[in-house]
């Protein structure tokens, strides 16, 4: 792959890095401090995509020329959206809930090609289903793994993962980055994987 743009992540996810770096993209980080939004007025497809939109347009916003990708993930529980939580005890609750039933994992895609001032949007959900977890369980998972900084409290792609019991969707949704619809934002852009 020849890559001659330069290309801006706009998020400071450890697992979107990686999976970034493992499709071979070389790119920069950008950590956006823009305010997101959390209404749910319009459907969790629109909340997802319009705060990866925010986080996109307050990247471009920075640089002269490349491509810029930002992402939003939350989970859909009860109709409540659960981001990432704020201490310990929220996460706990947060991963007793959703191991209860069923939920949806929503990530929103922005794709901003600077140079010619234009935007692509996209969104992914994937349904997880997750074992039923005991208060024991949830404890000694996060002795071993900080819940902080990710949404739902838990990472599919390491610990987290003997959790799940199936999804139907996009794996890499649930990480944090829909691989092949990011792909497909950045062909657009003038942006070719392979």
């Amino acid at each position: 792959m020849q890559q001659m743009r330069k290309i801006i992540l706009a998020s400071k996810s450890k697992a979107r890095k990686d999976l970034l770096k493992g499709i071979g993209l070389k790119f920069s980080v950008y950590v956006s401090g823009a305010k997101e939004t959390h209404s749910l007025s319009k459907g969790c497809h629109h909340l997802v995509v319009k705060n990866a939109l925010i986080k996109a347009r307050d990247a471009a916003k920075r640089f002269n020329a490349g491509v810029v990708i930002a992402a939003d993930t939350v989970v859909l529980a009860n109709n409540k959206i659960i981001g990432k939580p704020k201490n310990l005890n929220e996460a706990f609750k947060t991963l007793k809930t959703i191991s209860k039933k069923p939920q949806w994992v929503y990530t929103g895609l922005a794709v901003i090609d600077i140079d010619k001032n234009k935007i692509f949007t996209d969104y992914e959900k994937t349904k997880i289903y997750m074992l039923a977890l005991s208060d024991r369980q949830i404890r000694n998972y996060f002795k071993k793994v900080s819940p902080l900084d990710k949404a739902g409290s838990f990472d599919i792609q390491g610990l987290g993962g003997i959790f799940i019991d199936r999804i139907e969707g996009c794996f890499y949704n649930v990480v944090g980055l829909p691989l092949a619809k990011l792909a497909k934002l950045l062909k657009k852009a003038g942006i070719e994987i392979f």
